[in-house]
């Protein structure tokens, strides 16, 4: 039986040329080898299948790729072959097919008892740049709908049927893809509900039997009336499938004999004004049935459809329903607005616009006749949800986030608490950085921390206006929190300094003469640098007379911790002097900016001594357990001989230090100077590297640079 499945594929390629037609056989070869002992639940070999796929891809005159990926698009996931091993063997542009085909797959896996529907064919449309990924999966589909008889499991048929309903047969109506959709919606329904759908096919056929040609004499009669009024249409009818009938039955809850829908027609004109002259004709001629009567052109839809419904007793006393249409409007209709590709005011569409509605067709018709494969590549290229992108939670929900969307949105998207507490994400289960931008068709998972907090950069690269408002609002929260935190400890330590001190009744003098309602209006005040502790007792104790300490940076003199405070939040570090955790620093106030730290031999800091009262006598806090890293920099001058880069790197690995950037500033023919940035804990930590790094030979010079 396989032998004549092969032969049957062979006559249906004839319309490629012989090197495509070897490719084809390539990939049978492929395929055969890959499937070998695997069988269908049918007992077939599994083989058959791929084999169907790539016939049913010839009803369309698909290209040689195509075919090769329909031979091909299970063995990644169901063999041991490789992506790799494909694209070796077969190139880019069929493993890229290949590729995409397996991560709809796999998705659609997990997105079983989750929720289906609308998104989730935006996901199938977006995850892949290539339409023909698309075709391919809808014909896998729709022969694993043919042979659904031999799955074992009633549930499964079931499951598979509503995903069928609810997913691929939409897709294939958004296509254009009518019989396509007509035999997956069929054939699911046949299995969800084999008695109805076997009692409307039984009045159909008794219809059918009743008058056999009963379509096609009455497209005759009404092709006949509108010649008689000099009008050149067209004129198509059917009978209406059983799953069709069966949805109207429902939605209008209404009996079989009721329905005046079962036969449909549709006037194609040259224009509006030929529809409603049709319309008017019709209407003359024939009764038409009360509260059928539908102007979807001067009233569109919501998605932009046009087109007049009415419902008559029409030629051999057959209730039948009638839809009028101009060209355009059939155009649109059936590739553009009313498939959802693209939404278009209709009191804007011009004849022009209609070729960008037909791009289903254009293609297919490239797809027949191009002889260029970049040309092909580039016009098979989806570019259908340009604004917006769907990527999968890892239970495989649908998110949709708009372009350039980082991992940071997704977080976000999923609750505010998950992306505070983000600390990493994993994109398609590997660990990438939060600025990441995300494709169509990722899965994110959100990596959380309670000891985590939003970061200021976040706010660069997210995409959402929402996320961003989300973050600015987080840092202004938190900013007034440090600042009150900070602004407390500055004025405690500076009354008790000075030997003052600050009970209720200092602080009720405090509010009142600096007319606040709220002790912590002041705090935050003083820590974001608007207000200095000098100026505060000064108000309230005039008589005070400030000196300056001789020497900041003291351990031994007491200090305010940076406990619980944030960098570049409260206060921020020096660019100046780079100060990291363990160097002596002092703190500079800085009206509406907060406290800029730096280290005390930091030479900016003489621009500040004619303002005593700015400076603020700070230190580190040791007990902070976050071990969160500081940048430091050092320059180190290196002979220019082989490996001599490769040790001072060695070196700084093996003392726990990560590099984060390395530059070369000079190089010459026996020496070269390098400036490296290093994360490292603290200031002992530094040392340490650069005690060991001062031990190897090729090493000439080192220091560290401040700023």
């Amino acid at each position: 039986m396989i032998i004549e499945k092969i032969r049957e594929l062979e006559k249906l390629t004839s319309y490629l040329k012989e090197p495509e037609k070897k490719i084809i056989n390539k990939a049978l070869d492929f395929s055969q080898v890959a499937h070998k002992d695997q069988l269908r639940k049918s007992g077939d070999p599994f083989i058959t299948h791929p084999v169907e796929v790539a016939k049913i891809l010839t009803t369309l005159k698909l290209d040689a790729s195509s075919i090769v990926a329909g031979l091909l698009h299970d063995t990644v996931e169901d063999t041991k072959s490789t992506i790799n091993e494909i694209e070796n063997i077969f190139g880019d542009q069929i493993s890229e097919l290949v590729q995409g085909l397996t991560k709809i797959s796999k998705f659609s896996l997990k997105t079983n008892k989750q929720k289906l529907g609308e998104n989730y064919r935006k996901l199938l449309l977006a995850a892949t740049e290539d339409l023909r990924v698309i075709l391919i999966k809808l014909a896998d589909r729709l022969h694993n709908m043919r042979t659904l008889e031999y799955i074992d499991t009633e549930r499964k048929k079931i499951n598979t049927s509503m995903e069928t309903l609810e997913v691929y047969a939409p897709l294939a109506q958004r296509l254009g893809m009518k019989e396509w959709q007509d035999e997956l919606e069929d054939l699911a329904f046949k299995t969800i509900n084999p008695d109805a759908r076997n009692s409307i096919v039984d009045r159909l056929r008794y219809l059918n039997s009743e008058d056999e040609n009963i379509v096609d004499e009455i497209r005759y009669e009404l092709k006949k009336i509108f010649l008689e009024e000099d009008i050149n249409c067209k004129i198509d009818g059917r009978m209406k499938s059983p799953y069709s009938i069966w949805n109207k039955i429902k939605k209008k809850n209404i009996s079989f004999e009721q329905l005046s829908d079962i036969m449909a027609f549709r006037i194609i004109t040259n224009s509006t004004r030929e529809c409603y002259r049709c319309l008017g004709i019709i209407h003359r001629r024939f009764p038409y049935i009360q509260g059928r009567f539908k102007d979807f052109i001067s009233a569109p839809k919501s998605n932009g459809y046009r087109a007049l419904h009415t419902s008559i007793m029409g030629p051999k006393n057959k209730k039948i329903e009638i839809q009028f249409r101009s060209n355009v409007m059939e155009q649109i209709a059936g590739f553009g607005v009313a498939a959802h590709w693209k939404y278009k005011d209709p009191k804007k569409i011009k004849e022009k616009d209609t070729k960008e509605y037909q791009w289903m067709h254009d293609l297919l018709d490239l797809m027949n006749s191009s002889s260029n494969q970049d040309e092909l590549i580039e016009n098979s290229k989806i570019q259908i949800f340009q604004d917006d992108i769907y990527v999968f939670t890892p239970k495989g929900d649908v998110i949709e986030l708009p372009k350039n969307s980082t991992p940071i949105d997704f977080a976000y998207s999923i609750h505010s608490q998950v992306g505070d507490k983000c600390v990493a994400a994993k994109i398609n289960e590997k660990l990438q950085p939060l600025k990441t931008i995300l494709k169509n068709g990722d899965q994110i998972e959100i990596i959380t921390s309670e000891e985590s907090q939003p970061s200021p950069l976040w706010e660069r690269f997210a995409a959402t206006s929402k996320v961003k408002s989300q973050i600015r609002r987080f840092f202004r929260s938190k900013k007034r929190v440090e600042y009150v935190h900070f602004g407390k400890e500055i004025l405690n330590s500076f009354f008790q300094k000075e030997n003052y001190e600050l009970n209720n009744s200092t602080i009720e003098k405090i509010n009142s003469k600096f007319n606040l309602k709220d002790i912590e209006d002041l705090y935050e005040l003083i820590g974001s640098g608007n207000l200095t502790a000098v100026s505060v007792i000064k108000k309230i104790y005039p008589e005070f007379n400030f000196n300056a300490p001789k020497k900041f940076g003291d351990s031994k003199e007491k200090s305010i911790k940076l406990k619980g405070l944030t960098a570049g939040m409260s206060y921020h570090l020096a660019g100046c002097c780079s100060p990291i955790k363990g160097d002596n620093i002092v703190g500079i106030v800085t009206a509406g900016i907060g406290v800029a730290v730096h280290t005390v031999d930091c030479e900016t800091l003489t621009s500040y001594s004619d303002n005593p009262e700015r400076w603020l006598n700070i230190s580190w806090d040791q007990s902070n357990k976050l071990n969160i890293a500081s940048n430091a920099r050092i320059g180190v001058v290196l002979k220019n001989q082989p490996g001599s880069l490769g040790k001072v790197t060695t070196i700084i690995a093996k003392n726990n230090g990560n590099i984060s950037n390395i530059n070369f500033s000079i190089r010459k023919v026996d020496f070269y100077e390098i400036i490296i940035d290093i994360e490292v804990r603290d200031a002992n930590h530094l040392k340490n590297i650069i005690a060991a790094l001062r031990l190897v030979s090729e090493v000439s010079s080192l220091e560290r640079i401040k700023g």
